[in-house]
């Protein structure tokens, strides 16, 4: 754990070679998306996919976990680049734990000769079996006692025994988020980065893959949401970015919860906010 806490923060440096220093096995859960298919501009940086999918190997503790958001360029058909980076984990020994899919509730680009695009992949890598699973839990539509369908026999009648219909169950794994100002975050500056995710979907995942005092992780770390949403889950955060812009970008977001007499109470008017905007599917 000492090793470790001297790793938290967030550092200017190449991802592969910060990996190489760190000790193996350290990182309890990455959440992280890379800059699939050079669809946008990241100020000329390159991305050797390979050597990073190798780094989180080694760095990635027994039972951890790796979430890896992607998607594909769609012009001119599917590169698929998405699905040969799941084959690629899985070949150098991580476990494709789940495929799950993030929607964009309010995705504006329209298409000429296909339905919108409005999902994402979201890879649930696992070196080994997942050493934490905390459930998310949504409200079932109906609950209570009933008599539901037990089984149907050769003559096709349904017989029915009495149930207990639960009043929530897990989600499923499609989540959707509001993205833009107010949905994907209410931090302006986050939008100096080219490529927000939801402060949502991260929080998400750190609440289901860790627990509290638990190692996170993210070797791309642009404007910082993972790692601002480590801290105010009371997780440790490691951020790493190459662009000593973009982790300026970052501090600033996390400045604002972290310093000061006003964390608590930012900190509570943050997750306010954020139950609110996200209330429905």
């Amino acid at each position: 754990m000492k090793t470790r806490a001297k790793l938290n923060g967030l550092h200017t440096a190449d991802c592969i070679n910060f990996m190489q220093s760190m000790p193996a096995e350290c990182v309890d859960l990455t959440v992280t998306s890379p800059p699939y298919d050079s669809l946008r501009d990241y100020k000329g940086y390159n991305f050797n996919f390979e050597a990073i999918a190798d780094g989180l190997l080694r760095v990635t503790a027994k039972g951890g976990v790796v979430v890896w958001v992607v998607g594909d360029r769609i012009n001119g058909g599917r590169s698929l680049t998405s699905f040969r980076q799941g084959l690629h984990f899985q070949k150098i020994g991580f476990n494709m734990h789940d495929l799950m899919i993030y929607r964009k509730k309010n995705t504006p680009f329209m298409r000429s000769n296909a339905y919108t695009n409005c999902h994402e992949f979201m890879f649930v890598l696992s070196k080994g079996s997942p050493k934490t699973f905390n459930p998310i839990k949504q409200a079932t539509v109906r609950n209570g006692f009933e008599m539901v369908v037990h089984n149907k026999g050769p003559d096709g009648v349904n017989r029915k025994n009495l149930k207990e219909l639960k009043k929530e169950k897990t989600r499923t794994n499609i989540w959707s988020y509001a993205v833009g100002l107010g949905g994907t975050t209410s931090d302006r500056v986050a939008f100096q980065h080219p490529a927000v995710f939801p402060e949502k979907l991260a929080e998400d995942h750190i609440r289901s893959w860790t627990n509290p005092g638990d190692l996170v992780f993210d070797p791309m770390c642009g404007s910082g949401t993972t790692c601002k949403m480590a801290m105010l889950n009371d997780r440790e955060y490691l951020g790493v970015d190459i662009s000593g812009e973009y982790i300026d970008i970052a501090r600033q977001r996390l400045r604002k919860f972290k310093n000061g007499e006003n964390y608590l109470q930012n900190a509570i008017e943050y997750l306010r906010e954020r139950d609110t905007l996200n209330m429905t599917e």
